[in-house]
């Protein structure tokens, strides 16, 4: 398929500027693939469409304040995005001026919180000196990584809302959002059902927001991205596939963690591994049976995954109902329950 096909044109209003008032009270669309009805509902009904068969895998990874603000000592200002971990005092980082900084250059932060820029070639490496635990200082100064199409006046006023209820697992520098309307509440009445839930830990790096280019879809070159299944977790994983339990992934990083996992030599072995997994229409779903998801970004990746599930057709009607009847899109907008 060509690239073209995952545009659409989403007027800007539509773009969720900020979260619902209740995480559980966003608007879900609910798509049955089988008959091509489109359903509206509230995301609280969700445990409608959920029994005992059921098993809610979510993902726990934890945002971490990956933007940074500081100064060089000739005053100019420059801004930080921390992508990876390289190991214990250096990243791998955006900077923006990157023109004005050079190998060498000290950048400022707190007086006893500053980065030197040791590498500057196809990435930018910092290594930072601090004398305190490290990811408390990037609560203390840092801010969270909202996407580009939120623009906040204050992006602290969004900390806790980013963030999932359930996150458990630092390292991500962007939400897995459909994990976002989940409350405490919802989850409990969800297990007082007797439906089983489950976490895998994927961390989202900033290559969620890279954008497609290649006009042949087939030769994007997908981001890798780092994902754990603990021991215990792989052996409920493989019960639930042996007993023929109905896999929902909240999530596309959930989606991919679990198509990935399913295909080792042992399906959902334990450990941490990578994924560059990229999933468009054609592929073949080895066990996840429906997925939770926001709308996404025109010519993403993520819309090609859902396409992959629901079909091309389908998802193509269900977004332009969603804009006609004035969904919220993206990452603060409702979502989707694909069955």
């Amino acid at each position: 398929m060509k690239l073209n096909d995952f545009n659409y044109h989403l007027p800007p209003h539509l773009i969720a500027q900020s979260p619902s008032a209740h995480r559980d009270q966003s608007r879900l669309m609910v798509v049955h693939k089988s008959t091509g009805i489109i359903e509206h509902k509230s995301f609280h009904h969700i445990i409608d469409y959920l029994d005992t068969n059921s098993v809610l895998v979510l993902n726990n990874t934890k945002v971490f304040n990956a933007r940074l603000f500081g100064y060089k000592k000739t005053g100019a200002h420059i801004e930080m995005f921390l992508l990876k971990q390289i190991d214990k005092t250096k990243w791998s980082c955006l900077l923006r001026p990157a023109k004005r900084v050079s190998v060498g250059d000290r950048i400022i932060i707190s007086p006893d919180f500053f980065a030197t820029v040791v590498e500057k070639n196809d990435s930018i490496i910092l290594d930072f000196s601090f004398s305190s635990d490290f990811f408390s200082l990037l609560d203390l100064y840092g801010e969270p990584p909202l996407p580009p199409y939120i623009k906040p006046s204050n992006a602290q006023d969004f900390k806790e809302r980013y963030q999932t209820v359930f996150a458990q697992e630092q390292g991500s520098v962007a939400a897995p959002t459909a994990g976002l309307h989940f409350s405490d509440d919802l989850l409990a009445d969800i297990r007082s059902k007797g439906i089983a839930i489950d976490y895998i830990t994927l961390h989202v790096g900033y290559g969620t927001f890279n954008s497609v280019t290649a006009e042949n879809i087939a030769d994007h070159y997908m981001h890798s991205e780092s994902y754990t299944i603990t021991s215990e977790t792989a052996l409920r994983l493989q019960s639930y596939l042996k007993n023929g339990k109905k896999i929902v992934s909240v999530g596309t990083t959930s989606t991919r963690t679990l198509e990935t996992a399913i295909n080792h030599s042992t399906p959902f072995s334990p450990g941490t591994f990578d994924s560059n997994l990229f999933i468009y229409p054609g592929y073949s779903f080895k066990c996840v049976d429906s997925i939770i998801t926001n709308f996404h970004l025109p010519k993403s990746t993520l819309l090609m995954l859902v396409s992959a599930f629901s079909g091309f057709p389908l998802i193509k009607k269900a977004y332009e109902e969603a804009i006609s009847e004035e969904y919220s899109f993206y990452s603060f907008g409702d979502a989707m329950l694909l069955l």
